[in-house]
């Protein structure tokens, strides 16, 4: 159930003309009152002898009564009730209740018999408008301060009791929503998303790895947005604002929208915090701003990143695990600006979900999280990748990776009590779960039929290895599809000189592997990336005759299952 205080206004028969109207976006089916302050209030809806000016009268009497000079000039509270898709049916009496529970925890009229005057309306079945007069009955202004999370609070409970889905507590941290104008118009414009949306993920995307101001505009501005600087006169930039070019008002002008409106992260004073800690160079022969040297190289060097961040989330400081975070969400943007089109909807999906888990009341210790930053730029610079060969073997290996970063993510979430950050990051594993099975059908069929090419006594081996790297799980790998994949990738790592018994148990140390949805998906890339193997198995040299099966290998008898892991 969600509630949600608009902006005061002054005008209360304007407010009631909508209410009682038809309707400017959804119809207004049969308006009518529900409850009141006094449980007597005219009902223009129902009662044909009664107009609206009657009840603008009633609801204005307190505020009439008032000296002229004391009237204040936004005098009308009005919050709005919707329920659920999924939420039963609510009837009148049961929403008069909630109502009345709203305007009692608001502050409206907390029932010491002089507060405001409210109504309650009904003109659809899944919400209700409140409309109050925000004078007391006697003279007073009410206690109404912090309205809005006071209603979270109330709804929290009423769900609870009336069986209703349960949603999550915010916690003040969350990006503005659009409003029901903005979704409206972005729907008559046949728009995706509302601009305020659009809006946010460009500049995400434009501020994910940049280093410098310059190249934070300079993104803006090549992804074809109106930018507004606001500048010292040292000609320093102090603030921004972006405007899509055709969302236009009612005189033809851009409607601008400054960064902090966007997301409490996306002002310029939090973005330029990401530039005073900029990563360092990698070695004395490679500056940090050095061009990547293509797709496949800058995933690689992503994977790696974010195991590292996975392990800093796992046992680090919440101050180093909150920069971590931030910074996988660069991550996850310039992803998603970057891959292919075959995954490129849903890793945009994910970005954009994981948005809303980047931001919490721990206050990220900026520094921490270079190298994933750094990882962000190198996969902007490399530039678009490939959805085959290499390029889409690694994109599967970053995007196995980044699901277990966001998991890693929501425990810690959930372990903080931060629920809409924690659904946030599940919501995000879930797209980034579909992005993996579209991205590594293709690499994991190829080693999988390398896999039942590996000769009998050659598995047995490998099978040895595993069984003492992992013995808890041995029988469950050797029952997956994919430990054909895995059995190819131990031959590969021993014939690059690697050990594979040693291999495994690293491997299978860094994190648990028990809640894996496919055991063998996860080593395979783990193994792949500490072994430096290629991800595209196809690009690899053919196994050694002595390591081939003699009889013909048998043919694919299903997909390996995807993605590796599920928490």
């Amino acid at each position: 159930m969600i509630p949600r205080i608009h902006k005061q206004g002054s005008r209360t028969l304007g407010l009631l003309h909508y209410l009682y109207g038809k309707g400017t976006h959804e119809e207004h089916i049969d308006p009518h009152l529900v409850a009141s302050f006094d449980g007597m209030a005219p009902d223009p809806g129902r009662d044909p002898s009664v107009t609206k000016k009657d009840l603008r009268h009633l609801l204005d009497q307190p505020l009439s009564l008032l000296d002229p000079g004391r009237r204040p000039e936004q005098h009308v509270w009005h919050c709005s009730v919707r329920a659920a898709p999924e939420d039963p049916l609510l009837s009148d009496e049961q929403w008069g209740d909630i109502a009345r529970r709203m305007v009692a925890a608001t502050g409206i009229d907390p029932g010491d018999g002089a507060g405001c005057r409210w109504a309650a309306v009904r003109h659809a079945d899944d919400h209700i408008h409140i409309i109050a007069t925000l004078i007391r009955e006697d003279g007073r202004r009410p206690d109404h301060h912090r309205s809005g999370k006071r209603a979270q609070a109330e709804c929290r409970l009423i769900e609870k009791e009336l069986g209703l889905r349960q949603v999550a507590p915010g916690d003040g941290t969350a990006a503005k929503r659009s409003t029901s104008a903005e979704r409206h118009k972005a729907e008559r414009q046949g728009r995706e998303r509302p601009a305020r949306e659009e809006l946010r993920e460009t500049v995400r995307r434009a501020a994910a790895g940049a280093t410098s101001e310059k190249e934070f505009f300079d993104r803006l501005a090549a992804a074809g947005v109106l930018i507004r600087q606001r500048v010292a006169p040292s000609g320093d930039p102090l603030g921004y604002k972006v405007a899509l070019p055709d969302d236009r008002n009612g005189d033809q002008e851009p409607v601008f929208y400054a960064g902090s409106t966007l997301a409490p992260d996306l002002s310029f004073p939090r973005i330029r915090e990401r530039f005073s800690c900029n990563a360092p160079p990698r070695n004395r022969n490679t500056p940090a701003d050095a061009a990547p040297s293509g797709p496949a190289t800058t995933r690689r060097r992503a994977a790696t990143a974010a195991w590292q961040a996975v392990l800093v989330i796992d046992h680090g400081e919440d101050a180093q695990v909150a920069a971590h975070i931030a910074a996988a969400g660069e991550v996850l943007d310039a992803l998603a600006k970057t891959s292919a089109a075959h995954t490129r909807t849903e890793l945009r999906e994910a970005a954009f979900a994981f948005e809303r888990a980047t931001r919490s009341h721990v206050k990220a210790e900026r520094g921490h999280d270079r190298a994933l930053r750094q990882a962000a730029r190198d996969l902007v610079h490399s530039g678009p990748a490939l959805g085959r060969a290499e390029d889409g073997a690694t994109t599967a290996m970053l995007i196995d990776m980044a699901f277990f970063l966001v998991t890693a993510a929501a425990h810690w979430h959930a372990k903080n009590e931060h629920a809409q950050q924690a659904a946030a990051s599940l919501k995000a594993a879930a797209h980034l779960r579909a992005a993996y099975r579209a991205a590594a059908d293709t690499p994991l069929a190829v080693l999988y039929q390398r896999g039942r090419r590996v000769s009998h006594l050659l598995r047995q081996k490998q099978a040895a290895h595993l069984r003492q790297a992992v013995p808890e799980l041995v029988e469950r790998v050797l029952a997956e599809p994919g430990w054909y994949a895995l059995a190819a990738t131990l031959s590969d790592a021993e014939a690059a000189g690697h050990d594979p018994a040693a291999l495994l148990a690293e491997a299978a140390g860094r994190r648990e592997l028990q809640t894996a949805d496919s055991v063998s998906d996860v080593l395979v890339w783990r193994l792949r990336r500490m072994a430096g193997l290629p991800a595209d198995a196809g690009t690899q040299s053919p196994l050694p005759p002595s390591h081939r099966e003699v009889a013909t290998a048998a043919p694919l008898s299903s997909p390996p299952p995807g993605p590796g892991h599920h928490r």
